[in-house]
Parts: structure tokens; sequence; C-alpha cells
């Protein structure tokens, strides 16, 4: 690994930030019980350090607390910035508690101050570190990029390396109160189908997809779509402006919606509808064989 160098203070300005096993990982959970575990140095079987630099891990992880049983810990060690891109190498300690070998996949990490105020957030394939041994401590550097920080430099000390165990939630269907009660079983399960069938949503990201449009007996026209929230928290949707486009390209209607409050929870989708009244719509015979509902772009 091409940052072990990194790794030369005997110091640590961050803290630990652990979890319940089974809030990361399906079946991994049991008794939670009082044990005092210490957790063992374990290298990435790739690495090929010099005598000094194993002195460095092995001082750094006989200082770690001890954890209970059943456990998942990232501890902090600290961090460094690269001159070039601006981005932060912040290394920690994974640790397992875990009386089996563990191997963990995708999941968003947050760096955090002292205060609890998020610094930064990106998603990581924590497979990289390969096979996690029972009650051990593997050392790593996270590199977290430029456009996934919030802050120019980094925090002294204190700081925390935390699961955001939120991203691990299937993406799922989220009806309004109104949708719940007036949509017949058949109605959601289809709904629920079309959901699990669209792309992946990248972390962060919030996206419109339509499902359904039709023009009313008085002019107006109806647009059914999905609000896609890829965050990891909830978002309100207040005010909205949209664009409606049919088959040619043509804008067939537009204009900003005042919906008040409208609450999306985490990685959910929710459907709404939205009806364009006869003044906002601008083409009298739209081709709805195919149709998109944007956000309009602004003007440069």
């Amino acid at each position: 690994m091409k940052f072990l160098s990194l790794f030369k203070k005997t110091e640590k300005t961050g803290s630990d930030s652990t979890i319940g096993s089974e809030e990361l990982m399906a079946g991994t959970g049991g008794p939670a019980g009082d044990e005092d575990i210490e957790t063992a140095l374990s290298l990435h079987p790739s690495w090929e350090l010099p005598q000094e630099q194993e002195y460095v891990f092995r001082f750094l992880a006989n200082e770690l607390e001890t954890l209970k049983p059943n456990q998942i810990s990232l501890s902090g060690i600290d961090i460094d910035v690269e001159p070039a891109t601006g981005e932060f190498l912040v290394k920690a300690f994974f640790r397992s508690s875990l009386d089996q070998t563990i191997t963990v996949g995708e999941v968003e990490l947050m760096l955090m101050d002292e205060d609890g105020k998020t610094l930064g957030s990106q998603q990581f394939d924590l497979s990289e570190l390969g096979e996690i041994a029972p009650r051990s401590a593997r050392p790593w550097v996270f590199v977290f990029t430029k456009d996934n920080l919030f802050v120019e430099e980094p925090p002294k000390e204190n700081w925390k390396l935390a699961f955001n165990v939120q991203s691990m939630v299937p993406h799922k269907l989220e009806l309004e109160e109104s949708w719940e009660t007036s949509l017949p079983a058949e109605q959601k399960a289809a709904l629920e189908e079309v959901v699990g069938n669209l792309p992946k949503l990248k972390p962060r990201e919030v996206n419109i997809a339509g499902f359904q449009v039709g023009k009313q007996e008085d002019g107006s026209i109806a647009a059914s779509v999905f609000i896609r929230n890829g965050h990891s928290k909830q978002i309100n949707i207040e005010k909205l402006p949209l664009e409606l486009i049919d088959a040619t390209g043509e804008v067939v209607a537009s204009g900003s919606f005042d919906i008040g409050s409208l609450p999306v929870s985490a990685n959910t989708t929710k459907p709404w509808t939205f009806v364009y009244p006869i003044e906002m719509v601008s083409k009298e015979e739209p081709d709805f064989s195919r149709w998109t509902i944007r956000v309009p772009q602004q003007n440069a």
C-alpha cells in the first residue's frame, strides 16, 4: 500500500467510533456480554514492512481500548493532507471483536469533529481491507477526496471516523400517508417492483423519474414522478420548478410547484403527482409516447 510511509507517529489524535456488528453485517450479532476483548494487530497480507514501521503499528495497536463482544470499531490515528489534491488521508484501525473472520463491503464513512459535526462523508469499498481476522485491528488509510469534504483543514484532535449504517439499508419505496391509505395493495406492490428496477443512485444523488403522465379533461396535465433520495439523511422538498418534455424534445409544460414541505426519508423513493394547470401548458397536442420531466437548466 503506497501510504504505508505515512504511519510514522506513535501519538493518536483521533478517537473511537464503535457499533454492534449486526448494524453493519447481518447474522453477526450475538449476546453483548461484559467481557473486555483486546484486538491484536493484523496487517494486510500484501504489506511488506520494515521492522521500524511494524514497531509503530504494534505500539499504536497496544494502546487501543478494549472492545465488548460482537463489536466493530474505527479507531482514528491521525490525518494528513495531500498537498497536490487537498485530499484528507485519514489513518485508522478497523477493529473487530468477533470470534469469526469477516469481510465487509461498501459503506459510507463520515469524518466528524469532537462536537459531532460532519466534516466529510464518502463511500468506501471495505472489501479492499481483505479478510479481518477474529479479535483483530487492521490499520488502513481512508482517502477522502476534496469533493467529499466540507472543510479545508482537518481537525487537530478528538475527531472520529464513523460508520453511516443508514447507507447500508436497502433503498425502498416510501409513500405519503394519502397514498398509503388510498392505493390498493396490488398498486403498492407494482410501485415497489418499479422502484426496485430503477438504476441505483450514487451516494447523495437526488433525482426525479417520471412514470405516468396524462392530459386531463380541463386541459391540465398530471405527471406522476418518483422523487429519489440517495442521501443518508432525510431531505425536504418545498418548492420545485419542473418542465415536461415530450417525445419530440419540445417543452410541453413548465412551472414552479410550491409543495409546502414534502419529506423524503433517507435512501427512499417517494411517488408524487404534479398537476400543470392549463396556463402552464405550452403545447396543445403533446406526444407522450416518450417523455421526461426535469428541473430546468439555469441559463449561464
